[in-house]
């Protein structure tokens, strides 16, 4: 995910209609022969997304400007591209006005500045409620008919959130769909106009802005109770991504706090909500280490997609720092040493799903971080990561078991799983490597646990190392790329069990369990690791069934 929404220059709270220089660093002016006729958004070095209504017909000549404080005069901080190519959401449908959104890719990468800055798109799942604060900015006309006088300074202007079922009520019900938002003031005076069409509407959440809609469509400009209507870009994630294939923008959660009073609004045709709670359903159970889409035999570098569904990427301000596991449906694993920069949560995001650094991800979604934990043991710690909500469960996404006092048996087959800069080529796919469990050597504690030595670079640290017991896989250990190394005979390399922080563990996450049918008392490619509470069936456990079966044989003889 690239780094987005952060605006060095940006500190206000209220604002007038003057923007200052550097307040809106995504804010694009798309122009043809050199006049501005839409607005735009940055979301990468090379695309822009705007309204797939600026394009009801291609212009001849077409250039985007970014980092412009006006259009007249000088812009020292401006720089402008030609575009390569225009993709019109192909759902959009211009007499509904619905899909209106559209990408656009520049004909070469800008370079990021104080003045130019991509912006977080709001991810699926994010919820804006009635009254949330919001910004629209644009070079467009200051009201209905007239234009933004010379030079032309970009406006922004500050409107609150107006629930769907309210705009449905103000429109006529069935004129705003899913797939919009709406904002204003339903006293009117504050709205986006014509010449603002593709430009943003964005929230602000901790230190990010996120680009909740996209200028659509309005009846007139800022007219009582016909409040602004916006493309939602948390409906696009998906079609996004498969477009920009390579540096994908960041996505981020955007979660309103308290209730939705939109919920209460209902007016002529629009359907009244349910006045009885839904059938009692009992939530199923959620077990661990279960991976679908798993078929290791061995021998592969480069992971594929679902093969190891608990894996995350932990970002820090939009840029892959470490790896973890997902170990509950709330909760994250990772290392401790990840944090040593920061452990505000707002600065944190985790990325599930994912297979690529740069490149298409399908299945993945990105979760906010409400709070992190360390341990407090000597020597190495892990840290726990509190999920804003819980990600839905599928093939792509599950939860690891974690070893809870287990025995992993010398010469079980392992695995490690992470992601650097320095593997994975241009896409930076998920690496897997395969190892065994070894002897520590003399002097070492059952805390520990040793393998064949690992090539772990940092953005590796925090990632899992993985034993297959049964049908399950277990997390044996936490990696770090400063473990150390063992000279035995054959160098090893000892990570800390993770058992060592079990009680940590039960108080932060507690312990998932496998379903019942898959604990088997085997690890991998070994016939001696236990489970806790159980074991193999003892050898003389087997001589005493035998017994018995004769001496039944004898006595049926009495009888015959």
């Amino acid at each position: 995910m690239v780094m987005c929404g952060i605006t060095p220059l940006n500190t206000r709270i209220v604002g007038g209609q003057n923007a200052p220089p550097g307040n809106w660093p995504w804010q694009a002016s798309l122009q043809t022969s050199g006049s501005h006729f839409c607005g735009g958004s940055l979301i990468n070095s090379e695309w822009v997304v705007t309204a797939a209504h600026c394009f009801s017909s291609i212009p001849a000549s077409l250039t985007v400007s970014l980092g412009l404080q006006s259009l007249q005069g000088p812009n020292p901080n401006g720089v402008s591209r030609t575009v390569t190519k225009i993709i019109v959401n192909p759902n959009y449908n211009a007499i509904a006005n619905d899909n209106d959104i559209c990408l656009l890719q520049l004909s070469s990468p800008v370079t990021f500045t104080d003045f130019i800055v991509p912006i977080c798109l709001a991810a699926p799942g994010s919820t804006f409620f009635s009254g949330v604060s919001s910004w629209v900015t644009g070079f467009g006309n200051i009201a209905l008919g007239v234009s933004l006088p010379p030079p032309g300074n970009l406006m922004e202007v500050n409107v609150p959130i107006v629930g769907n079922r309210q705009c449905n009520c103000d429109y006529g019900v069935g004129r705003i769909t899913n797939n919009m938002i709406c904002a204003g003031l339903s006293a009117g005076g504050k709205d986006s106009c014509q010449g603002d069409s593709g430009g943003p509407l964005v929230s602000k959440q901790g230190s990010r802005w996120i680009l909740g809609g996209i200028v659509s469509f309005g009846d007139g400009c800022a007219k009582p109770n016909l409040p602004g209507v916006y493309t939602r870009v948390s409906q696009y994630q998906s079609w996004i991504n498969s477009q920009i294939t390579s540096s994908q923008p960041g996505f981020v959660t955007f979660t309103s706090t308290g209730t939705d009073s939109d919920l209460s609004i209902s007016c002529a045709g629009l359907p009244p909500l349910p006045t009885t709670l839904p059938p009692t359903t009992v939530p199923q159970p959620v077990f661990c280490g279960q991976a679908p889409l798993n078929s290791i035999l061995g021998g592969s570098l480069v992971a594929t997609a679902g093969v190891w569904p608990w894996m995350a990427s932990l970002h820090w301000n939009g840029s892959h720092m470490c790896g973890g596991t997902l170990v509950a449906v709330d909760s994250v694993l990772s290392n401790a040493d990840c944090f040593s920069s920061s452990r505000t949560p707002s600065e944190w995001t985790v990325v599930l799903g994912r297979l690529k650094q740069n490149g298409s991800n399908p299945f993945e979604v990105t979760l906010n971080v409400t709070n992190i934990t360390l341990s407090n043991l000597n020597g190495s710690n892990i840290a726990v990561l509190h999920l804003s909500t819980q990600p839905n469960l599928s093939n792509y996404i599950q939860p690891i078991c974690l070893d809870n006092g287990l025995t992993f048996a010398l010469g079980s087959t392992c695995w490690a799983a992470g992601w650097n800069a320095d593997q994975g080529g241009v896409e930076q796919v998920l690496q897997e490597f395969q190892t065994s469990v070894e002897n520590c050597g003399n002097g070492s504690s059952s805390d520990s646990i040793c393998t064949r030595t690992l090539t772990l670079e940092k953005g590796d640290s925090g990632g899992p190392l993985m034993c297959k017991l049964g049908s399950s896989w277990f997390q044996a250990a936490v990696l770090s790329a400063r473990n150390t190394t063992r000279q035995t005979r054959d160098a090893v390399m000892q990570f800390p069990k993770l058992s060592t922080f079990r009680t940590f563990l039960a108080r932060t996450v507690g312990f998932l369990s496998p379903p019942s049918n898959s604990t088997n008392t085997s690890a991998s490619n070994s016939t001696n690791t236990t489970l806790p509470n159980g074991g193999a069936t003892p050898a003389h456990s087997l001589v005493f069934l035998f017994f018995h079966l004769l001496v039944f044989s004898a006595c049926l003889q009495l009888f015959l």
